[in-house]
């Protein structure tokens, strides 16, 4: 049984925030599919109960994503490819429903989470690979478009621990017509985890059986641990992102998603892999 402060966990989660952080800035999901199966198992090993383990890998997950995705933000927008207007309406509504979506999972059992987070990701690779991308920017969205989508985006975020990109950059390229690279770069300056966060530690609070150094649902050691790997890699994923066509950076986001799909919704368990 693991310890939070044994060298094995921690090396661990540098590593998985480092592959998190890479992934946010090149592809503009946030990493939270790479962090919460890997926090879910620490945790788990480490003799939490699973419904506060999923809960806590969520959270963290959530308040890891912030820093890493304004970070990939940055490096986006010197390539000009962060659209303001967008960011700012859908951060409106993604807020509000990131909190929402936090209340929700905090009163849903794990098991139940665990799956819904695993399904929820695995369509997004589905609807990403039957979609055509466009090549070229359109942005002729109302307000309204950027508001609905926004709190959509921001309830998947707060519901399953991820960045609302995962949900937006599909919306943003199929919906809404921008190019892969505008979405990508957009989704990182979407704040729609604010809210989700609030809402893990709101209601994380007094809660018993969670590890040491929590702040409710929210694990302040596994968040700087991760944060710092996570925030710098994400420069190095912007710098990746923009020497990548189209294409690769749809199909790298595409695998890695199916993947942490599986392993989630417990396909991996059921074929006897030894993932």
């Amino acid at each position: 049984m693991y310890d939070l402060m044994d060298s094995i966990p921690i090396i661990i989660l540098l590593a998985t925030g480092a592959g998190a952080g890479f992934v946010s800035g090149l592809v503009g999901i946030g990493g939270g599919f790479i962090i919460v199966p890997v926090q879910y198992w620490l945790l788990t090993s480490m003799g939490i109960d699973p419904t506060v383990a999923i809960r806590i890998a969520f959270g963290t997950s959530l308040a890891v994503i912030l820093p890493t995705a304004l970070s990939g933000a940055v490096g986006h927008y010197h390539q000009k490819a962060v659209l303001l207007k967008p960011a700012v309406f859908m951060s409106l509504t993604g807020i509000v429903g990131g909190f929402l979506g936090g209340i929700i999972a905090t009163h849903s059992p794990g098991d139940y989470l665990r799956v819904l987070f695993g399904f929820v990701v695995l369509a997004s690779a589905l609807w990403m690979f039957i979609s055509k991308y466009p090549q070229k920017n359109e942005t002729h969205n109302n307000n309204f478009h950027y508001l609905f989508w926004g709190f959509l985006a921001g309830m998947m975020s707060g519901l399953v621990g991820v960045g609302g990109g995962l949900v937006l950059v599909p919306i943003l390229v199929v919906a809404m017509g921008l190019s892969m690279h505008k979405a990508v770069g957009t989704s990182t300056a979407m704040i729609t985890s604010v809210g989700g966060i609030s809402s893990y530690i709101i209601n994380g609070l007094s809660v018993p059986g969670l590890p040491p150094y929590s702040l409710g649902y929210i694990n302040l050691l596994q968040l700087a641990i991760l944060a710092g790997t996570s925030i710098p890699m994400a420069q190095l994923g912007v710098k990746v992102a923009h020497q990548l066509p189209v294409k690769k950076l749809k199909y790298i986001s595409i695998v890695l998603q199916v993947l942490v799909a599986q392993k989630m919704i417990g396909i991996f368990g059921w074929l006897h892999l030894p993932f």
